[in-house]
């Protein structure tokens, strides 16, 4: 197909992710699908000289550290028709003028589910065999635990809660099918017959805390789920009972968790805080009831390549008129996350 014919396509982007979002083979698979100049990434829609790459830009391919898409940037760029996101949640990047613009908008945050569920699934196995507080007093004592110190360990027949049924939500689900938990699921979009199909029983999100040993947290972050795990509803956790957080740190209640934590009560693994990171001298560094990490549950390293590999396929079955994979609607970001 002739230059001329191909959808002019421009990277909207911080260019430090390009290198493992799209590596030459899928940069020599886009400019075969597209007209795009890899040396061109905008970091800043309103800098003069973004202005030819946007008036001219059918497609933004967009990542991390892209600005929000408002409405001057619409009118900046006459001929967007799409926008292709090689992360997650576009949330927090396009808004009301780019949907009443009728733009085209499609997401790589399955691709981006599929390591946040992995961690996920892994910390709930570690946590069912309370390894980090074994770690702890292995630490200590340099000795094997005795049978009374390992009589409550163990993944068989554990309570999960997944709040939730979200992409990353959904693929959890499909990841504890194998292993002998009792899976339990909250969700207002989620009927009992559909939570069934997913392999989860269906509970009110107050039941789901008081019954689970593990609760996961895979909700949006929306006004309506802002600190939903608030003072009372942390109280409802059994004592010893496990938080797993890899969504949003918005979503708890950081004053109430901490003071749960300080007291022991609760056992925690944060991938997200609020705020992000937490201030040095947060108690939460040194708990040894507290797992923190860095927000690395999602795609890092070799794993951004699924998202660019997401894209690139988008893109073509763009340029050939076919329908989008993974196309984000209005609605959808009400409930997924």
């Amino acid at each position: 197909m002739p230059s001329a014919q191909l959808p002019r396509a421009v990277f909207a982007m911080d260019p430090v992710h390009l290198p493992l979002l799209f590596p030459a083979p899928l940069v020599a698979r886009l400019r075969r699908t597209a007209d795009l100049d890899p040396a061109l990434v905008v970091q800043d829609f309103a800098d003069p000289a973004a202005a030819p790459a946007l008036a001219g830009a059918d497609v933004l391919i967009t990542g991390w550290g892209c600005p929000r898409l408002d409405a001057d940037t619409l009118a900046a760029a006459p001929r967007l028709r799409a926008v292709l996101h090689a992360a997650g949640s576009v949330r927090s990047l396009v808004g009301e003028p780019l949907w009443s613009h009728g733009v085209t908008v499609s997401s790589a945050v399955t691709g981006n589910a599929v390591p946040v569920a992995e961690y996920t699934l892994a910390m709930i196995l570690l946590a069912g065999k309370d390894a980090f507080a074994h770690r702890e007093r292995f630490r200590r004592t340099h000795a094997h635990p005795t049978p009374a110190e390992t009589a409550a360990t163990g993944n068989l027949g554990r309570r999960v809660g997944v709040i939730g049924a979200s992409r990353v939500g959904r693929r959890l689900l499909e990841l504890l099918r194998p292993y002998d938990f009792e899976v339990l699921l909250h969700d207002p979009y989620v009927d009992a017959a559909e939570a069934a199909e997913l392999g989860a029983q269906l509970l009110s999100l107050e039941d789901l805390l008081r019954h689970s040993d593990i609760v996961s947290l895979h909700a949006p972050d929306i006004p309506e789920t802002h600190h939903m795990l608030d003072r009372a509803r942390l109280a409802l956790v059994r004592d010893g009972g496990v938080l797993i957080n890899t969504s949003r740190g918005a979503l708890v209640d950081h004053a109430a968790l901490t003071d749960e934590l300080v007291s022991g009560r609760l056992h925690a693994v944060l991938d997200v805080t609020e705020p992000e990171p937490l201030p040095a001298d947060s108690p939460l560094y040194r708990l040894p009831n507290v797992f923190l990490t860095p927000h690395i549950a999602g795609s890092l390293g070799n794993e951004l390549e699924r998202l660019g590999r997401i894209v690139v396929e988008e893109l073509e079955r763009l340029a050939g008129g076919l329908p989008l994979a993974h196309e984000v609607h209005h609605a959808d970001l009400a409930r997924v996350a």
